[in-house]
């Protein structure tokens, strides 16, 4: 894999022609910005950007504008390459809050392992009704203690109005939900992304998290997929390294409102 060229088909696929994530979504291309607008519950953002030293305060003045006049609080996806250089210090004079830098790593479906071995007592389950998405959530909140309720009702809505873009799974120790993550699709497309992933306290360190990113890379192979993705945190960079993923970029969201 050559990194230039998977960064340029990850920013067109992605980013430059995204699709809209969820129901009641729409993804709107004003000038040199893709951004996607929806319910207050749903991810709203700015997904790509190309600015310049000239027009990039009026922009981001525009975005808020847009989507203050929605109601809405949203996120800058800020990737390191984006221009111009300076867009995040411009957009923390602008109000926005900087969350956590993330790292952008990719890697051949097909190509990672496809059978980690799970702790004794431990099954998969896929999630596929309201009770599953609870436990997700479960996991999630006990995992990076915040409230994911939105994480929940977001899966529930994609599960039901197109099930094709999405699937999660659980971990279950002996009933317990302990580790779980979700794999979003995106159909005409090489990628498929991995999100979530999470594990509780007392059930890290035991391969969970490794098992979770083949068993959705598997299915997104068979799906079609040729790449998987994450917008991994310092704590899971190393674990994907060692699995065969490449560093694309890094991404730093930029938050507004809320």
């Amino acid at each position: 894999m050559e990194t230039q060229h998977l960064r340029d088909l990850f920013d067109r696929q992605l980013r430059r022609e995204a699709r809209p994530d969820g129901p009641g979504c729409r993804i709107e291309r004003v000038g040199d910005v893709v951004r996607q607008t929806g319910p207050a519950h749903a991810w709203n953002g700015v997904l790509w950007s190309g600015l310049g030293d000239g027009d990039a305060d009026r922009t981001v003045a525009d975005q808020i504008d847009h989507y203050r006049a929605a109601g809405l609080s949203f996120e800058w996806k800020l990737y390191a390459h984006d221009t111009p250089a300076d867009l995040g210090d411009r957009l923390l004079a602008a109000g926005f809050t900087a969350e956590d830098p993330e790292t952008v790593m990719v890697a051949e479906a097909a190509a990672l392992p496809g059978d980690v071995p799970l702790p004794e007592d431990v099954e998969l389950r896929a999630v596929t009704d309201e009770s599953g998405v609870r436990q997700v959530v479960e996991v999630h909140e006990r995992a990076f203690g915040t409230d994911s309720a939105h994480i929940g009702r977001q899966l529930l809505d994609r599960l039901a109005a197109d099930p094709d873009t999405v699937t999660a799974v659980v971990a279950l120790a002996a009933g317990e939900p302990v580790s779980a993550a979700r794999l979003e699709l995106c159909p005409g497309t090489d990628f498929a992304g991995l999100w979530g992933g999470g594990t509780v306290e007392g059930w890290r360190g035991r391969g969970l998290y490794r098992a979770l990113v083949s068993h959705r890379a598997r299915i997104a192979a068979e799906r079609g997929h040729r790449y998987v993705q994450v917008d991994a945190a310092d704590t899971s960079r190393p674990i994907l390294h060692r699995l065969g993923f490449l560093t694309l970029t890094t991404t730093t969201p930029h938050t507004y409102g809320g």
